[in-house]
């Protein structure tokens, strides 16, 4: 969880999320979040999409080698010599007994050799795999000290694995991390982004089946994580935590409007007209903070969710369900729109919270750590984002933990990371997190998430982790790539709609740069629209 990140100063209805009123209501089918998902570059499967297929490669085993020798044919015993008729009385003395014996002594000489090889052999490789290796682990939020003692746990329990641990500035992080590998000189383990993955494709080296079969990773982690770290019978990657999108509201604000927080984007639009004061020029509270690219923080992420919501198929976001969703977004920052509550004016959005100019914003659960930095005296509580009615689909970006395939201790590698995934190092690093800020890190594993489901903070996430959907327009990954790639194609259209530009035109766009950039990292996009199961 960035801690540290720079802060700047179902069924719906169908025209729901349009400019136009509401229609009636479609036939009762769900829609997924992304109605046809990426295709990472593996045959089609009845299982949800899965990423890039990166090449396995097979971890060393630093055993013996095994000699194998064919057998000797029936009836035959190669190491003995067949018997020979004697020689004729009074004949020449037998010098075939005495060859047959030089042979047998040959061989005896040279078997006993190679047995002494193979021994040398033997014990050079049990000295070698018992060997003390040390790995590195490349992470981004943490300190070390927060990690010693998780650490420190595993070195005595796995006392010939040292493990160096280095914290690396997310600035520029991808572009780094891939070149370390790449010249060999790269960490063991290293955190990276959930939609990286067709980034990382020759980076990322496939798990031994000794970590975990694909079975038992889509029980211990959410659906989502399969989707996204799973290629085939292949996992790339664990997650080492989970996060997405809440809503954030002021609790006094809507105590004094007398409102209670929205569950649906139909009861936000009531909200909107009682949580809102302005004058004819300008606004003095806002509702919610929707509308805008600049001021916004995670609005990318926010488009993205409420496209998937409304069955737009964010790979290619061009059609009437895209349309409607980028008309809908810009509503809140249209001065015309009777639901007009933002525009560009105003502070960024994660300020503007904390000082209680605006009620309601959606945001990652870690802006909490901003928002209590700027008024440690806000009160205020974090909900599930609003949703249409008949169909839930919730956002998920998170950090996941891979090894490298240029790593010499690739064993030990995975050996280090199945410990931190463990359900009792995360318990006890969720601990040592929250001894230094509100809470530690979002649990990825189903089987901790009843222990923050509750939480005031948290909870909102880890309720909405079964439902959530991931694509690569995450914000704040800075990753020079594929998200911020797309996130800019994305900027373009909301902005091009706001001077003017139908969204059919401003989406065409988009979409054509969004097919450029998914087709330039190995991604297809030829599925088959798919309803939510």
């Amino acid at each position: 969880m960035d801690d540290t990140k720079p802060l700047i100063a179902g069924d719906a209805p169908a025209g729901l999320l349009s400019a136009e009123p509401p229609i009636s209501p479609p036939p009762a089918a769900p829609v997924s979040s992304d109605t046809a998902p990426l295709n990472w570059g593996i045959a089609p499967q009845d299982s949800p999409p899965q990423p890039v297929p990166i090449p396995e490669v097979p971890t060393p085993t630093g055993g013996e080698e095994t000699l194998v020798i064919p057998p000797a044919p029936a009836n035959a015993n190669p190491f003995i010599p067949q018997e020979t008729a004697p020689p004729p009385a009074g004949g020449p003395p037998a010098h075939g007994n005495s060859f047959v014996k030089r042979f047998i002594t040959i061989l005896l000489i040279f078997l006993v050799l190679a047995g002494i090889g193979l021994g040398i052999k033997y014990v050079l490789g049990m000295t070698s795999a018992a060997k003390e290796v040390t790995i590195t682990y490349w992470g981004l939020w943490e300190d070390s000290p927060t990690l010693q003692t998780a650490i420190a746990e595993f070195q005595t329990v796995n006392p010939k694995i040292k493990v160096t641990y280095v914290k690396q500035s997310l600035r520029q992080y991808r572009e780094r991390l891939q070149a370390a590998i790449t010249r060999g000189d790269g960490p063991d383990v290293f955190q990276f982004h959930n939609t990286w993955v067709p980034m990382l494709r020759s980076e990322l080296s496939a798990a031994p089946a000794t970590f975990m079969t694909t079975a038992e990773f889509g029980t211990t982690f959410y659906p989502v994580a399969s989707a996204d770290l799973v290629g085939g019978q292949a996992i790339y990657g664990a997650p080492l935590m989970f996060d997405g999108l809440g809503l954030y509201y002021n609790e006094d604000l809507f105590t004094t409007a007398g409102v209670q927080p929205p569950t649906t984007w139909p009861e936000v639009l009531e909200l909107v007209p009682r949580l809102t004061v302005k004058t004819d020029t300008q606004i003095q509270q806002s509702a919610i903070a929707l509308g805008t690219t600049g001021n916004i923080e995670n609005f990318s992420d926010i488009v993205g969710l409420m496209m998937m919501q409304n069955g737009a198929r964010l790979s290619n976001p061009t059609g009437k369900e895209a349309e409607d969703t980028l008309m809908f977004y810009r509503k809140f920052a249209n001065p015309t729109d009777p639901v007009y509550t933002w525009n560009e004016t105003l502070d960024n959005s994660i300020y503007a919270f904390a000082m209680g100019k605006v009620a309601m914003i959606i945001a990652p659960s870690w802006r909490a750590f901003d928002v209590k930095q700027i008024n440690a005296n806000l009160h205020f509580k974090i909900t599930a984002v609003p949703q249409l009615p008949g169909n839930t689909v919730n956002w998920a970006s998170y950090w996941a933990g891979g090894v490298s395939t240029k790593s010499k201790y690739q064993a030990a590698a995975w050996t280090f990371l199945k410990y931190f995934i463990d359900k009792n190092t995360m318990t006890k690093l969720y601990a040592e997190e929250s001894k230094t800020r509100l809470f530690g890190e979002p649990y990825a594993r189903v089987d901790l998430g009843s222990t923050l489901s509750a939480d005031p903070y948290l909870g909102a996430y880890i309720q909405g982790a079964t439902t959530a959907k991931s694509f690569p327009l995450a914000s704040r990954t800075f990753d020079n790539g594929i998200n911020d790639k797309l996130i800019q194609y994305m900027t373009d259209a909301v902005n091009a709609v706001g001077q003017g530009t139908a969204p059919t035109g401003a989406l065409q766009t988009a979409a054509a740069g969004f097919t450029q950039v998914l087709t330039s990292y190995g991604i297809t996009t030829g599925a088959a629209p798919q309803t939510t199961p």
